[in-house]
């Protein structure tokens, strides 16, 4: 009797075929996670718009949608005017912040990360107390526009503030959290310190400007922040491999042929991009741009040509839901979204802070 004698060539070809193999399994099912979370999405959506503290149901609501001609005009109002646009914003604002949150765990190789980690909340509040409180705004702005469009100055020239100085300290991760900590303190104190001198009126808008709020909500800031979102997903997509490799360390990126000092650059560009535009318009929304990013990572690993589109996918779905509960907590009453975010981020973090993932250690 012979043997059969597999060759050292064979071997290999079996073993790239089964390697292959293996990895295409893992892209498919990568594929179905993604599709997955956009149903869900779309789910969410409309459950959201069919809720609110008004008795328009869930068929009324969809005869406004598809026909709106056939309803009374208030139904189409409530649906189209009211909870249409929150609705919206909540997706994009899950989108936006998410996404942020995603590229700045990478960034700085932290789950605990955030776009607010960098202080772009706090100089965003800066702006709008200024604002509120002491009536000053930016030259040739709009009346309507004076808080949303300090807020996002502010907010967006604090990361450029804090790009200058770390380029100034050659832009380590360390160097880059400290300022980033730094920058958040300062910003604190100088809003308590006008909290101080605000009188009764102005010191509530700005707490509940500091809450986070759908209400604020129209077709015109949906346009605004929904523009920046597809002008900016596409260059985060397109530096997903140089992330994917970032995950490696700064060095094994370095070697692949990643310029980590330009990508760490555009990718910090994109977030206060973001995270500025989304927080001047709905105010501060806690734990969304951790939560996102973190789920996603559960689900998907760490393949940034996934890991991107699912941690925005993720993030819209938490804000839609989190939206629903804010309607759902207090029969007739809106609470405000920033709130039930924060107390649904806060489990997940306490959760990262005690258990160490593999991978970010």
């Amino acid at each position: 009797m012979t043997k059969d004698i597999v060759s050292p060539g064979d071997a290999i070809a079996d073993r790239r075929e089964a390697v292959l193999s293996a990895y295409g399994r893992q892209n498919r099912r990568r594929v179905v996670i993604v599709v997955a979370l956009g149903a869900i999405l779309i789910v969410s959506f409309f459950i959201d718009l069919a809720m609110g503290p008004s008795s328009l149901g869930t068929i009324d609501t969809l005869r406004a949608i598809l026909w709106p001609g056939e309803v009374p005009r208030s139904a189409s109002v409530i649906v189209w005017d009211v909870r249409m646009p929150a609705a919206i914003m909540a997706v994009l604002v899950g989108v936006a912040l998410s996404l942020a949150g995603a590229e700045m765990q990478t960034l700085l190789n932290n789950p605990l990360a955030s776009p607010f980690t960098l202080g772009v909340s706090s100089a965003a509040s800066l702006g709008a107390a200024l604002a509120i409180v002491l009536g000053i705004a930016i030259p040739g702005v709009p009346e309507s526009w004076i808080v949303t469009g300090n807020a996002f100055v502010f907010a967006f020239a604090s990361v450029l503030l804090l790009q200058s100085l770390t380029g100034m300290r050659s832009a380590s991760v360390d160097s880059l959290v400290m300022l980033g900590i730094a920058l958040v303190f300062t910003f604190n104190a100088l809003v308590a310190l006008i909290q101080f001198v605000a009188s009764a009126d102005a010191l509530q808008q700005l707490v509940f400007w500091g809450m986070g709020s759908l209400a604020r909500a129209n077709w015109e800031s949906i346009a605004t922040l929904g523009f920046v979102t597809v002008l900016t997903m596409p260059f985060s997509l397109g530096a997903a491999w140089k992330l994917t490799a970032l995950r490696l360390g700064e060095d094994r990126a370095r070697s692949f042929g990643v310029n980590v000092t330009r990508l760490r650059f555009f990718s910090l560009f994109r977030i206060s991009l973001l995270a500025a535009t989304s927080v001047a318009f709905v105010g501060t929304i806690g734990f969304i741009g951790l939560v996102g990013p973190h789920i996603a990572r559960l689900v998907i690993g760490e393949d940034h040509r996934f890991f991107l589109p699912a941690s925005a996918l993720t993030g819209a779905v938490v804000m839609s839901l989190a939206d629903i509960a804010s309607k759902t907590i207090a029969p007739g009453v809106i609470v405000p979204i920033g709130i039930v975010t924060s107390l649904v981020g806060l489990p997940v973090f306490f959760s990262l802070i005690f258990r160490r993932r593999e991978g970010f250690r």
